[in-house]
């Protein structure tokens, strides 16, 4: 299943798709509502959270300057290999290529997409407004009962959601402690409706990374890898796919087989996803992970400060405070 079958795609156009859950009170919230909200996101607050990703390119140029005019990131660094991008002054992106990067199959492990966190839903609908005057091309466009998602692509296919969280207290959650989610359509019109008529200045302040979904081999071998070693909770089971979190939150971390069923490791000059960052709001939390791997003996070595590790399928990890 390919992401453009898993979310159900609007028909008719980028407007085309049908309403959700319109009895939702945030659903309908429009701008200047107090209910919503600019604070800390949630999924920053829990006790891990993913920091930042790092992605190798062919065409540095032309992926950089998509994020930088289609999504609003903005350099804030400039590398001897890319380029780091963020919102603000907090880092979020890394770019880089190298004359030996081989594009990675559809197949291969690695990214299924980086889902960019938006403050608040009032900043997912400007966003969108400025997508559809720029003709930015969506793949599609998901209520998930727990947020409301949209997906594209960048030019060299790597994938990517622009999402706003419900607030935490209308979440449902199982007696096991899993999240209800669901995959939906999304009203689009309504949304693009929402958003306020001004000019659009980027990713605003606040905006992060609110989860990576990844493409393993086998999701048993990711439930023993992303639950059992890393001590994340599982939130969410999906047919061929598991959604891992820190601190009640719907997922940080997702994995699929949908495209990758088999994968083995991949290869250091790939294109894609090559490593992120799970960072911990306290030390005492990293030490609890990094004494799991050394009783486990999983090979781990310290890197810029944290502890940097591979998952069972290549992608690497470094643990920070």
């Amino acid at each position: 299943m390919d992401r453009r079958n898993f979310l159900g795609l609007a028909t008719g156009g980028i407007f085309g798709a049908t309403v959700g859950t319109p009895s939702l009170l945030w659903a309908n919230s429009k701008p200047g509502d107090q209910s919503v909200t600019t604070e800390t996101s949630y999924a920053l607050t829990r006790p891990a959270y993913i920091d930042r990703s790092h992605l190798v390119v062919t065409d540095l140029g032309l992926v950089s300057g998509f994020y930088q005019s289609m999504l609003g990131l903005k350099v804030i660094e400039k590398t001897a290999s890319g380029e780091v991008l963020g919102a603000g002054d907090l880092p979020l992106l890394t770019l880089t290529t190298a004359g030996d990067a081989r594009i990675a199959p559809r197949n291969a492990a690695g990214l299924f997409h980086t889902a960019f966190l938006m403050p608040d839903r009032i900043e997912l609908a400007r966003w969108l407004r400025h997508a559809a005057h720029n003709n930015v091309v969506l793949d599609g466009a998901s209520d998930h009962l727990v947020s409301e998602a949209i997906y594209l692509s960048d030019p060299e296919g790597n994938g990517i959601e622009i999402y706003a969280d419900r607030p935490h207290e209308q979440w449902k959650f199982q007696q096991d402690g899993m999240v209800e989610m669901a995959t939906m359509r999304l009203d689009l019109q309504a949304l693009y409706d929402s958003a306020p008529e001004d000019r659009w200045g980027g990713m605003a302040d606040g905006t992060a990374i609110g989860h990576l979904h990844l493409q393993v081999g086998d999701i048993p071998q990711a439930d023993a890898f992303y639950r059992d070693v890393l001590g994340l909770k599982l939130m969410a089971r999906y047919p061929g796919a598991s959604f891992f979190a820190s601190g009640g939150y719907h997922h940080h971390l997702g994995a699929n087989i949908w495209n990758s069923r088999g994968a083995g490791a991949r290869a250091d000059n790939m294109t894609g996803l090559s490593d992120y960052t799970i960072r911990f709001n306290d030390a005492e939390t990293l030490g609890k992970a990094v004494a799991k791997l050394d009783e486990l003996e999983i090979k781990s070595e310290k890197r810029d400060g944290g502890v940097f590790l591979k998952d069972p399928w290549g992608i690497g990890l470094t643990l920070s405070a």
